[in-house]
Protein backbone atom coordinates (compact mmCIF):
# COMPACT_ATOMS: atom_id res chain seq x y z
CA UNK A 1 0.00 0.00 0.00
CA UNK A 2 1.40 3.38 -1.16
CA UNK A 3 2.44 5.59 1.82
CA UNK A 4 -0.15 8.80 1.70
CA UNK A 5 1.72 12.10 0.83
CA UNK A 6 3.04 14.06 3.30
CA UNK A 7 4.72 17.04 2.71
CA UNK A 8 6.74 19.79 5.31
CA UNK A 9 7.47 23.69 5.00
CA UNK A 10 9.97 24.04 8.03
CA UNK A 11 11.54 27.76 8.01
CA UNK A 12 13.64 29.09 10.42
CA UNK A 13 11.91 32.13 12.21
CA UNK A 14 15.34 34.32 11.55
CA UNK A 15 14.14 36.94 8.95
CA UNK A 16 11.43 37.58 6.96
CA UNK A 17 10.98 34.75 3.96
CA UNK A 18 12.77 35.69 0.56
CA UNK A 19 11.47 34.22 -2.82
CA UNK A 20 12.99 31.34 -2.82
CA UNK A 21 11.93 30.00 0.76
CA UNK A 22 8.24 30.79 -0.43
CA UNK A 23 8.96 28.94 -3.65
CA UNK A 24 9.74 25.96 -1.95
CA UNK A 25 6.67 25.94 0.26
CA UNK A 26 4.14 26.58 -2.91
CA UNK A 27 6.23 23.40 -4.16
CA UNK A 28 5.85 21.20 -1.41
CA UNK A 29 1.63 22.51 -0.86
CA UNK A 30 0.85 22.11 -4.94
CA UNK A 31 2.48 18.63 -4.27
CA UNK A 32 0.20 17.58 -1.30
CA UNK A 33 -2.76 19.12 -2.58
CA UNK A 34 -2.21 17.70 -5.98
CA UNK A 35 -2.36 13.95 -4.42
CA UNK A 36 -4.87 15.31 -1.48
CA UNK A 37 -2.25 14.56 0.69
CA UNK A 38 -1.29 16.58 4.08
CA UNK A 39 1.03 20.27 3.82
CA UNK A 40 2.60 20.47 7.57
CA UNK A 41 4.08 23.62 8.99
CA UNK A 42 6.81 22.98 11.27
CA UNK A 43 9.04 25.81 12.98
CA UNK A 44 12.59 25.21 13.04
CA UNK A 45 13.80 27.68 15.61
CA UNK A 46 16.51 25.58 17.35
CA UNK A 47 18.90 28.27 16.26
CA UNK A 48 18.55 30.47 19.35
CA UNK A 49 20.86 32.91 18.69
CA UNK A 50 19.57 34.05 15.30
CA UNK A 51 15.83 33.54 16.46
CA UNK A 52 13.61 36.61 15.77
CA UNK A 53 10.79 36.54 17.86
CA UNK A 54 8.10 38.39 15.28
CA UNK A 55 9.34 36.00 12.54
CA UNK A 56 6.94 33.17 13.11
CA UNK A 57 4.07 35.50 13.06
CA UNK A 58 5.13 36.62 9.67
CA UNK A 59 5.85 33.10 8.31
CA UNK A 60 2.31 32.42 9.38
CA UNK A 61 1.16 35.06 7.88
CA UNK A 62 2.47 35.18 4.88
CA UNK A 63 1.44 31.36 4.27
CA UNK A 64 -2.24 32.35 5.10
CA UNK A 65 -1.32 35.91 2.72
CA UNK A 66 -1.13 33.43 -0.51
CA UNK A 67 -3.27 30.91 0.23
CA UNK A 68 -1.07 28.17 1.00
CA UNK A 69 -3.11 26.50 3.73
CA UNK A 70 -1.80 23.84 6.04
CA UNK A 71 -3.11 20.70 7.36
CA UNK A 72 -0.80 20.58 10.57
CA UNK A 73 1.10 23.60 12.12
CA UNK A 74 2.06 25.11 15.50
CA UNK A 75 -1.42 27.58 15.63
CA UNK A 76 -3.66 24.70 14.35
CA UNK A 77 -2.58 21.36 15.90
CA UNK A 78 -1.91 18.12 14.86
CA UNK A 79 -0.87 14.53 15.29
CA UNK A 80 2.90 14.96 15.82
CA UNK A 81 2.50 18.01 18.16
CA UNK A 82 4.27 19.92 19.09
CA UNK A 83 5.36 21.72 15.68
CA UNK A 84 7.93 24.15 16.99
CA UNK A 85 11.40 22.15 17.25
CA UNK A 86 12.13 23.88 20.43
CA UNK A 87 9.15 22.21 22.40
CA UNK A 88 10.43 18.71 21.10
CA UNK A 89 13.83 18.67 22.96
CA UNK A 90 12.47 15.37 24.79
CA UNK A 91 12.08 13.99 21.65
CA UNK A 92 15.50 14.73 20.12
CA UNK A 93 16.95 13.61 23.71
CA UNK A 94 15.51 10.05 23.21
CA UNK A 95 16.59 9.66 19.51
CA UNK A 96 20.15 10.62 20.62
CA UNK A 97 20.23 7.88 23.04
CA UNK A 98 19.94 5.54 20.25
CA UNK A 99 22.71 6.41 18.78
CA UNK A 100 24.41 6.42 22.13
CA UNK A 101 23.50 3.55 22.88
CA UNK A 102 24.64 1.66 19.26
CA UNK A 103 27.93 3.48 19.73
CA UNK A 104 27.02 5.96 17.09
CA UNK A 105 27.71 9.08 18.99
CA UNK A 106 29.62 10.54 21.39
CA UNK A 107 30.94 14.25 22.76
CA UNK A 108 33.34 16.62 21.60
CA UNK A 109 36.51 16.13 23.45
CA UNK A 110 37.72 19.35 21.98
CA UNK A 111 37.00 23.11 22.59
CA UNK A 112 36.21 25.45 19.65
CA UNK A 113 39.78 26.84 19.62
CA UNK A 114 40.60 23.10 19.11
CA UNK A 115 38.57 22.82 16.73
CA UNK A 116 39.08 25.80 14.49
CA UNK A 117 43.46 24.62 14.88
CA UNK A 118 42.43 21.51 13.04
CA UNK A 119 40.80 23.61 10.57
CA UNK A 120 43.36 25.86 9.78
CA UNK A 121 46.01 22.71 9.68
CA UNK A 122 44.15 21.36 6.70
CA UNK A 123 43.43 24.36 4.82
CA UNK A 124 47.56 24.54 5.17
CA UNK A 125 47.54 21.46 3.94
CA UNK A 126 45.49 22.06 1.29
CA UNK A 127 43.14 19.57 2.15
CA UNK A 128 39.22 19.29 3.33
CA UNK A 129 38.89 19.94 6.86
CA UNK A 130 37.02 16.70 8.10
CA UNK A 131 36.24 15.86 11.88
CA UNK A 132 36.44 12.31 11.84
CA UNK A 133 40.17 12.69 10.94
CA UNK A 134 40.66 13.77 14.82
CA UNK A 135 38.00 11.68 16.45
CA UNK A 136 39.77 10.27 19.46
CA UNK A 137 39.82 6.39 19.72
CA UNK A 138 37.82 6.20 22.80
CA UNK A 139 35.01 7.78 22.70
CA UNK A 140 33.92 9.94 25.75
CA UNK A 141 30.62 9.68 26.78
CA UNK A 142 28.59 12.46 26.79
CA UNK A 143 27.01 14.26 30.09
CA UNK A 144 24.79 16.51 28.06
CA UNK A 145 27.02 19.91 28.51
CA UNK A 146 29.48 19.26 25.76
CA UNK A 147 28.26 19.13 22.39
CA UNK A 148 27.18 15.99 21.04
CA UNK A 149 28.69 14.48 17.35
CA UNK A 150 27.52 11.78 15.24
CA UNK A 151 29.85 8.76 14.80
CA UNK A 152 29.95 8.60 10.54
CA UNK A 153 30.62 5.37 8.87
CA UNK A 154 31.93 6.80 5.65
CA UNK A 155 30.85 5.10 2.63
CA UNK A 156 29.68 6.07 -1.25
CA UNK A 157 26.39 6.75 -1.64
CA UNK A 158 23.86 6.87 -4.99
CA UNK A 159 20.49 8.27 -4.44
CA UNK A 160 17.45 9.49 -6.59
CA UNK A 161 16.37 13.38 -6.97
CA UNK A 162 12.95 14.19 -7.92
CA UNK A 163 14.38 16.81 -9.31
CA UNK A 164 17.90 16.10 -10.07
CA UNK A 165 18.17 12.79 -11.20
CA UNK A 166 20.43 10.28 -10.14
CA UNK A 167 23.12 11.41 -7.70
CA UNK A 168 26.12 10.26 -6.34
CA UNK A 169 28.78 10.84 -3.53
CA UNK A 170 32.23 9.06 -2.32
CA UNK A 171 32.90 8.81 1.25
CA UNK A 172 35.20 11.58 1.60
CA UNK A 173 32.85 14.21 2.03
CA UNK A 174 31.20 11.84 5.04
CA UNK A 175 31.76 13.77 8.48
CA UNK A 176 31.06 13.73 12.47
CA UNK A 177 29.12 16.48 12.38
CA UNK A 178 27.07 17.56 15.67
CA UNK A 179 23.50 16.17 16.70
CA UNK A 180 23.19 17.98 19.84
CA UNK A 181 25.17 21.79 20.79
CA UNK A 182 26.09 22.61 24.40
CA UNK A 183 22.53 24.41 24.92
CA UNK A 184 21.24 21.08 24.52
CA UNK A 185 19.39 22.23 21.39
CA UNK A 186 19.38 20.46 18.38
CA UNK A 187 21.18 20.70 14.82
CA UNK A 188 19.32 21.21 11.96
CA UNK A 189 21.35 17.95 10.62
CA UNK A 190 19.96 15.86 13.31
CA UNK A 191 16.52 17.67 13.98
CA UNK A 192 14.78 17.53 10.52
CA UNK A 193 15.97 13.68 10.17
CA UNK A 194 13.77 13.24 13.92
CA UNK A 195 10.85 15.46 12.77
CA UNK A 196 10.34 13.75 9.29
CA UNK A 197 10.63 10.61 11.01
CA UNK A 198 8.17 10.94 13.83
CA UNK A 199 5.73 13.42 11.30
CA UNK A 200 5.50 10.78 8.51
CA UNK A 201 6.77 13.08 6.05
CA UNK A 202 6.69 11.10 2.64
CA UNK A 203 8.67 14.22 0.57
CA UNK A 204 11.24 16.30 1.82
CA UNK A 205 11.48 19.56 -0.56
CA UNK A 206 14.36 22.00 0.05
CA UNK A 207 16.80 24.07 -1.22
CA UNK A 208 19.78 23.70 -3.70
CA UNK A 209 22.06 24.58 -0.57
CA UNK A 210 21.55 21.01 1.35
CA UNK A 211 22.86 18.85 -1.34
CA UNK A 212 25.97 18.75 -0.11
CA UNK A 213 25.18 17.46 3.08
CA UNK A 214 23.18 14.84 1.92
CA UNK A 215 25.36 12.07 1.86
CA UNK A 216 25.87 12.69 5.28
CA UNK A 217 21.98 12.69 6.08
CA UNK A 218 22.08 9.22 4.65
CA UNK A 219 24.80 8.10 6.37
CA UNK A 220 22.74 9.30 9.83
CA UNK A 221 19.50 7.76 7.90
CA UNK A 222 21.17 3.94 8.10
CA UNK A 223 22.39 4.88 11.71
CA UNK A 224 19.10 5.65 13.02
CA UNK A 225 17.47 2.54 11.11
CA UNK A 226 15.19 4.84 9.25
CA UNK A 227 14.11 4.91 5.47
CA UNK A 228 14.58 8.17 3.82
CA UNK A 229 11.70 10.13 2.64
CA UNK A 230 11.71 10.84 -1.13
CA UNK A 231 14.19 13.85 -1.70
CA UNK A 232 13.81 17.07 -4.37
CA UNK A 233 15.99 19.25 -4.52
CA UNK A 234 14.78 22.92 -5.92
CA UNK A 235 17.54 25.05 -7.76
CA UNK A 236 18.32 28.47 -6.88
CA UNK A 237 16.10 31.11 -7.86
CA UNK A 238 18.08 33.87 -9.46
CA UNK A 239 18.26 38.03 -9.48
CA UNK A 240 17.34 39.12 -12.83
CA UNK A 241 20.55 38.99 -14.90
CA UNK A 242 20.50 35.62 -14.29
CA UNK A 243 23.95 34.92 -12.37
CA UNK A 244 23.82 34.89 -8.85
CA UNK A 245 21.29 33.91 -6.36
CA UNK A 246 18.74 36.18 -5.73
CA UNK A 247 19.03 38.84 -2.92
CA UNK A 248 17.24 41.84 -1.46
CA UNK A 249 20.09 44.08 -3.66
CA UNK A 250 18.28 42.50 -6.84
CA UNK A 251 14.87 44.57 -5.50
CA UNK A 252 12.96 41.24 -4.46
CA UNK A 253 10.38 42.22 -1.50
CA UNK A 254 9.25 40.24 1.13
CA UNK A 255 5.81 38.06 0.37
CA UNK A 256 3.66 40.34 2.52
CA UNK A 257 5.06 44.14 0.86
CA UNK A 258 3.65 42.38 -2.65
CA UNK A 259 0.18 42.35 -0.89
CA UNK A 260 0.36 45.55 0.84
CA UNK A 261 1.38 47.12 -2.67
CA UNK A 262 -1.49 45.25 -4.10
CA UNK A 263 -0.51 42.43 -5.91
CA UNK A 264 -3.12 39.93 -6.29
CA UNK A 265 -2.28 36.86 -4.16
CA UNK A 266 -3.60 33.92 -6.68
CA UNK A 267 -1.17 36.08 -9.03
CA UNK A 268 1.82 35.65 -7.04
CA UNK A 269 1.32 32.35 -6.41
CA UNK A 270 1.46 31.45 -10.51
CA UNK A 271 3.87 33.54 -10.60
CA UNK A 272 6.04 31.55 -8.25
CA UNK A 273 4.95 28.87 -9.24
CA UNK A 274 6.56 29.26 -12.80
CA UNK A 275 9.94 30.47 -11.46
CA UNK A 276 11.35 26.73 -12.75
CA UNK A 277 8.04 24.94 -13.48
CA UNK A 278 6.13 24.70 -16.23
CA UNK A 279 3.69 22.14 -17.98
CA UNK A 280 5.21 21.20 -20.95
CA UNK A 281 3.00 23.79 -22.93
CA UNK A 282 2.77 27.88 -23.74
CA UNK A 283 0.52 28.59 -21.16
CA UNK A 284 1.63 31.02 -18.47
CA UNK A 285 -1.44 32.03 -16.57
CA UNK A 286 -2.92 29.09 -14.12
CA UNK A 287 -5.88 29.27 -12.00
CA UNK A 288 -4.87 28.02 -8.43
CA UNK A 289 -6.86 24.53 -9.81
CA UNK A 290 -4.92 24.11 -12.60
CA UNK A 291 -1.50 24.69 -10.84
CA UNK A 292 -3.12 21.79 -8.36
CA UNK A 293 -4.05 19.64 -11.05
CA UNK A 294 -0.96 20.10 -13.49
CA UNK A 295 2.09 20.20 -10.86
CA UNK A 296 4.64 17.75 -11.02
CA UNK A 297 8.26 17.59 -9.76
CA UNK A 298 9.10 15.98 -12.85
CA UNK A 299 8.17 19.43 -14.71
CA UNK A 300 10.53 21.53 -12.27
CA UNK A 301 13.97 22.02 -14.25
CA UNK A 302 17.64 21.75 -12.96
CA UNK A 303 18.93 25.29 -13.50
CA UNK A 304 18.23 28.31 -11.70
CA UNK A 305 15.24 30.37 -12.45
CA UNK A 306 15.45 34.01 -13.06
CA UNK A 307 13.10 36.21 -11.19
CA UNK A 308 11.40 38.91 -13.38
CA UNK A 309 9.76 41.86 -11.46
CA UNK A 310 8.62 42.81 -14.82
CA UNK A 311 7.21 39.63 -15.61
CA UNK A 312 5.45 39.54 -12.33
CA UNK A 313 3.86 43.06 -13.22
CA UNK A 314 2.68 41.55 -16.23
CA UNK A 315 0.99 38.55 -14.62
CA UNK A 316 -0.76 40.51 -11.67
CA UNK A 317 -2.18 43.03 -14.75
CA UNK A 318 -3.34 39.64 -16.62
CA UNK A 319 -5.18 39.16 -13.09
CA UNK A 320 -6.77 42.34 -12.79
CA UNK A 321 -7.97 42.70 -16.09
CA UNK A 322 -10.04 38.68 -15.16
CA UNK A 323 -11.73 40.75 -12.53
CA UNK A 324 -15.27 42.39 -13.05
CA UNK A 325 -15.84 45.92 -12.13
CA UNK A 326 -17.33 45.02 -9.34
CA UNK A 327 -14.60 42.72 -7.63
CA UNK A 328 -11.96 45.11 -8.87
CA UNK A 329 -13.78 48.01 -6.93
CA UNK A 330 -13.68 45.92 -3.78
CA UNK A 331 -10.18 44.99 -3.68
CA UNK A 332 -8.87 48.45 -4.49
CA UNK A 333 -11.25 49.94 -2.33
CA UNK A 334 -7.96 50.71 0.19
CA UNK A 335 -5.88 51.93 -2.68
CA UNK A 336 -7.74 55.46 -3.58
CA UNK A 337 -5.79 58.49 -3.21
CA UNK A 338 -6.72 60.81 -0.30
CA UNK A 339 -8.64 62.89 -2.71
CA UNK A 340 -11.10 60.25 -4.10
CA UNK A 341 -12.71 60.29 -0.63
CA UNK A 342 -15.48 63.09 -1.52
CA UNK A 343 -16.31 60.93 -4.66
CA UNK A 344 -18.82 58.91 -5.01
CA UNK A 345 -18.61 55.09 -5.50
CA UNK A 346 -20.52 55.68 -9.21
CA UNK A 347 -17.68 57.74 -10.14
CA UNK A 348 -14.96 55.60 -8.86
CA UNK A 349 -16.24 52.82 -10.88
CA UNK A 350 -16.75 54.95 -13.89
CA UNK A 351 -12.71 55.83 -13.34
CA UNK A 352 -11.87 52.13 -12.85
CA UNK A 353 -13.68 51.38 -15.77
CA UNK A 354 -11.41 53.48 -17.79
CA UNK A 355 -7.73 52.60 -15.97
CA UNK A 356 -8.38 49.10 -15.50
CA UNK A 357 -6.38 48.15 -18.68
CA UNK A 358 -3.39 50.08 -17.63
CA UNK A 359 -3.72 49.01 -13.76
CA UNK A 360 -0.31 46.64 -12.99
CA UNK A 361 -1.00 46.40 -9.45
CA UNK A 362 -3.16 48.05 -6.95
CA UNK A 363 -0.50 50.38 -5.20
CA UNK A 364 -0.25 52.83 -8.41
CA UNK A 365 -3.67 53.41 -8.27
CA UNK A 366 -3.10 57.21 -6.98
CA UNK A 367 -0.61 57.59 -9.36
CA UNK A 368 -3.20 56.92 -12.28
CA UNK A 369 -6.17 58.16 -11.21
CA UNK A 370 -5.40 61.64 -8.61
CA UNK A 371 -5.78 63.93 -11.42
CA UNK A 372 -9.71 62.16 -11.90
CA UNK A 373 -10.29 63.89 -8.49
CA UNK A 374 -8.68 67.06 -7.86
CA UNK A 375 -6.52 69.97 -9.96
CA UNK A 376 -3.13 68.82 -10.68
CA UNK A 377 -0.34 72.07 -10.35
CA UNK A 378 0.43 73.11 -13.75
CA UNK A 379 4.02 71.09 -14.55
CA UNK A 380 5.87 72.53 -17.41
CA UNK A 381 8.35 69.78 -17.42
CA UNK A 382 5.44 67.88 -19.00
CA UNK A 383 5.65 69.89 -22.44
CA UNK A 384 9.22 70.96 -21.87
CA UNK A 385 10.37 67.12 -21.98
CA UNK A 386 8.28 66.20 -24.63
CA UNK A 387 9.72 65.17 -27.84
CA UNK A 388 7.02 66.25 -29.77
CA UNK A 389 5.62 69.51 -27.85
CA UNK A 390 9.27 70.93 -26.84
CA UNK A 391 9.29 72.06 -30.62
CA UNK A 392 6.85 74.21 -30.61
CA UNK A 393 6.71 77.88 -29.13
CA UNK A 394 4.56 79.20 -25.99
CA UNK A 395 2.58 81.08 -28.42
CA UNK A 396 2.06 78.07 -30.49
CA UNK A 397 0.73 76.28 -27.82
CA UNK A 398 -1.52 78.42 -26.80
CA UNK A 399 -3.00 78.98 -30.31
CA UNK A 400 -3.76 75.17 -30.55
CA UNK A 401 -5.18 74.86 -27.13
CA UNK A 402 -7.41 78.10 -27.56
CA UNK A 403 -8.64 75.93 -30.65
CA UNK A 404 -9.02 73.16 -29.30
CA UNK A 405 -10.82 74.84 -25.73
CA UNK A 406 -13.75 76.72 -28.11
CA UNK A 407 -14.47 73.61 -30.08
CA UNK A 408 -14.98 71.03 -26.82
CA UNK A 409 -16.87 73.54 -25.59
CA UNK A 410 -19.67 72.93 -28.07
CA UNK A 411 -19.70 69.71 -27.34
CA UNK A 412 -22.39 67.93 -24.78
CA UNK A 413 -19.29 65.63 -23.56
CA UNK A 414 -20.47 61.74 -24.40
CA UNK A 415 -17.71 60.18 -25.94
CA UNK A 416 -18.97 59.64 -29.46
CA UNK A 417 -19.04 63.45 -29.44
CA UNK A 418 -15.77 64.25 -27.96
CA UNK A 419 -14.32 61.58 -30.40
CA UNK A 420 -15.64 63.23 -33.59
CA UNK A 421 -14.27 66.57 -32.27
CA UNK A 422 -10.88 65.65 -31.67
CA UNK A 423 -10.68 63.83 -35.14
CA UNK A 424 -12.03 67.22 -36.49
CA UNK A 425 -9.12 69.03 -34.13
CA UNK A 426 -6.45 67.07 -35.94
CA UNK A 427 -7.39 68.31 -39.36
CA UNK A 428 -8.37 72.18 -38.29
CA UNK A 429 -4.86 72.57 -36.47
CA UNK A 430 -2.74 70.09 -39.19
CA UNK A 431 -1.57 68.79 -36.63
CA UNK A 432 -0.95 64.91 -35.49
CA UNK A 433 -2.14 62.99 -32.47
CA UNK A 434 1.14 62.43 -30.53
CA UNK A 435 1.21 66.82 -31.01
CA UNK A 436 -2.12 67.45 -30.37
CA UNK A 437 -3.78 65.27 -28.26
CA UNK A 438 -0.37 65.03 -25.83
CA UNK A 439 -1.21 68.59 -25.44
CA UNK A 440 -4.77 68.31 -24.51
CA UNK A 441 -4.32 65.68 -22.40
CA UNK A 442 -1.50 67.73 -19.84
CA UNK A 443 -3.50 70.29 -19.92
CA UNK A 444 -6.40 68.38 -18.59
CA UNK A 445 -4.32 66.07 -16.21
CA UNK A 446 -1.26 67.70 -15.97
CA UNK A 447 0.08 63.30 -15.64
CA UNK A 448 2.31 61.94 -17.89
CA UNK A 449 -0.17 59.26 -19.22
CA UNK A 450 -3.68 58.81 -19.14
CA UNK A 451 -6.52 56.22 -20.53
CA UNK A 452 -7.57 57.65 -24.07
CA UNK A 453 -8.52 61.05 -24.21
CA UNK A 454 -12.04 61.05 -25.39
CA UNK A 455 -12.85 58.68 -22.26
CA UNK A 456 -10.60 61.01 -20.09
CA UNK A 457 -12.37 63.98 -20.94
CA UNK A 458 -15.74 62.59 -20.50
CA UNK A 459 -15.20 61.09 -17.01
CA UNK A 460 -13.70 64.66 -15.89
CA UNK A 461 -16.90 66.59 -17.41
CA UNK A 462 -17.30 69.63 -19.07
CA UNK A 463 -16.63 72.35 -16.52
CA UNK A 464 -13.33 70.29 -15.00
CA UNK A 465 -11.97 69.99 -18.46
CA UNK A 466 -12.72 73.57 -20.13
CA UNK A 467 -11.59 75.04 -16.69
CA UNK A 468 -8.10 73.11 -16.96
CA UNK A 469 -7.62 74.04 -20.11
CA UNK A 470 -8.40 77.72 -19.09
CA UNK A 471 -5.72 77.47 -16.71
CA UNK A 472 -3.06 75.88 -19.34
CA UNK A 473 -3.82 78.79 -21.77
CA UNK A 474 -3.03 81.69 -18.95
CA UNK A 475 0.02 79.88 -17.88
CA UNK A 476 1.41 80.00 -21.29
Amino acid sequence: MAQPVRTRFAPSPTGSLHVGSIRTALFAWLVARHSNGQFILRIEDTDRARHVEAAENHIIESLKALGLDYDEGPDVGGPFAPYRQSERLEIYQRWAKKLIDAGRAYADPYTPEQVDAFREQAHARKQPFLFRNHRPDDLPKWGGTTPLRFKSEPKAYHWHDEVMGDLQAGPEVIDDFIIIKSDGYPTYNFAHIVDDAEMEVSYIIRGQEFIASLPNYLNAYEALELTPPLMATMPHVLGADGTKKLSKRDGAKDVLEYIKDGYIPDALVNFIASLGWNDGTEQEVFSREELINKFSLARVGRSGARFDERRLLWMNGQYIRQLSLDQLAEKVKDFWPAEAAESTADYRKQVLALIQERLKYFGELPELTRFFFTDLPINPKLWQDHPQLQKLTSPELKQFLEQSRNNLEQSDFNVGDLTERLNGLLGQTQQKPVVLFSLIRIATTQAPASPGLADTLATLGKTTSLRRLDDMIKSL
